[in-house]
C-alpha cells in the first residue's frame, strides 16, 4: 500500500518498465509513427478550454508558486508538512492528466499535410479517492501513439491496436478482456451522452478488475477545440489515442508471473511471439 501515491521503483522494477515502454513505442514507430517530447507541465488555460475541469475535477491538481510574503520562515520552513492557500500564488500550470494532451496543445494553429501518427512517453498525475502500489498512483507513466487525421485512419489505428493489445497479453500469459468504458471527452447528458451509449468513444483492456490501458476515439472534438486542420482542406483533424498505464502493466504482471525475473523472460518470450 502506498498511502501518498507515489512510488519508487527499484532496479528491476524500472527495467521491466523500461522494456514495456520501449515495446509500446516500437509498436509506433514501426507504422510510421513519430516520436515527440511534451512538455513537464500544461497551462492551465489549456486544459480548461479542453473541458479538463468540467469532467474531471476530483482528478485535477494545479502547480503554484510560493507567496514570498507569506511563505513560512525559519524552524517553520523546516517543519512545513502543506502549504495553505494563503501562502501561494495563482496556478497558472498544471501536471498532465494524459499524455495526449500535449500533442494537441503542442499541435494548436497547425494544418496537417498527412495522417500522422506520434508516439510520446509522459508522467501523469492524478488525485484519486485511494492509492495502492503499482495498481493505483497519484504520479504514473503513460505511453501513449496518438493519431491525427481522417476518420477512417484514426479508427484503423484503433481497430489495429486493439488487436495487437489482445495478442501481446496472450503472450504474456495475462487473461484480458476489452470493455467499453465512460467517455472522458463529453459530458454525461444531452445528445453526446445518447451517441456515446450507442458507439462507444473509450474501450479498456481489464487484467482483472484492473484497467492497463485503453482505446479512444475522440472524432474531431481536439481538431476543433484546438484547430488543427487538415491541409487544404480547412476542416479539423479526427484524432484518437491508445494509452498504456505502465506501472499498472507491471502490476499485472508482476501478479501473474510471481518475481521480477519471471517478469522479463515473459517479455523477453512474447517480444517474439
Amino acid at each position: 500500500m502506498e498511502p501518498n501515491g507515489l512510488l519508487f521503483l527499484r532496479a528491476d522494477e524500472a527495467a521491466a518498465l523500461h522494456r514495456l515502454d520501449r515495446t509500446f513505442a516500437e509498436w509506433g514507430t514501426a507504422r510510421g509513427a513519430e516520436p515527440v517530447v511534451g512538455p513537464a507541465l500544461l497551462p492551465v488555460a489549456g486544459l480548461a478550454k479542453l473541458d479538463y475541469y468540467q469532467n474531471f475535477p476530483h482528478q485535477a491538481l494545479t502547480v503554484s508558486g510560493l507567496d514570498l510574503e507569506r511563505r513560512p520562515q525559519g524552524e517553520a520552513a523546516t517543519a512545513t508538512t502543506a502549504f495553505p492557500p494563503d501562502q501561494l500564488q495563482g496556478a497558472e500550470v498544471a501536471p498532465p492528466p494524459a499524455t495526449c494532451y500535449a500533442v494537441y496543445l503542442g499541435l494548436e494553429g497547425t494544418a496537417l499535410e498527412r495522417d500522422t501518427l506520434v508516439t510520446l512517453v509522459g508522467r501523469c498525475f492524478r488525485r484519486e479517492e485511494h492509492y495502492k502500489g503499482l495498481r493505483r498512483l497519484l504520479g504514473f507513466h503513460m505511453r501513449e501513439i496518438v493519431a491525427l487525421g481522417s476518420q477512417e485512419f484514426v479508427e484503423d489505428h484503433l481497430e489495429r491496436s486493439s488487436q495487437r493489445i489482445l495478442a501481446f497479453a496472450e503472450a504474456l500469459g495475462l487473461e484480458m478482456r476489452k470493455e467499453p468504458a465512460s467517455d472522458p471527452f463529453f459530458d454525461g447528458e444531452g445528445p453526446r451522452a445518447k451517441l456515446q451509449m450507442l458507439s462507444p468513444v473509450k474501450y479498456e483492456f481489464l487484467v482483472g478488475d484492473l484497467a492497463i490501458g485503453s482505446v479512444n476515439k475522440h472524432r474531431n472534438f481536439f481538431g476543433e477545440r484546438c484547430d488543427i486542420r487538415i491541409a487544404g482542406t480547412g476542416r479539423p483533424v479526427f484524432t484518437s489515442c491508445v494509452a498504456f498505464g505502465l506501472e499498472r502493466w507491471l502490476a499485472v504482471l508482476h501478479e501473474r508471473h510471481g518475481d521480477w525475473a519471471a517478469v522479463a523472460t515473459a517479455l523477453d518470450k512474447a517480444a517474439v511471439a
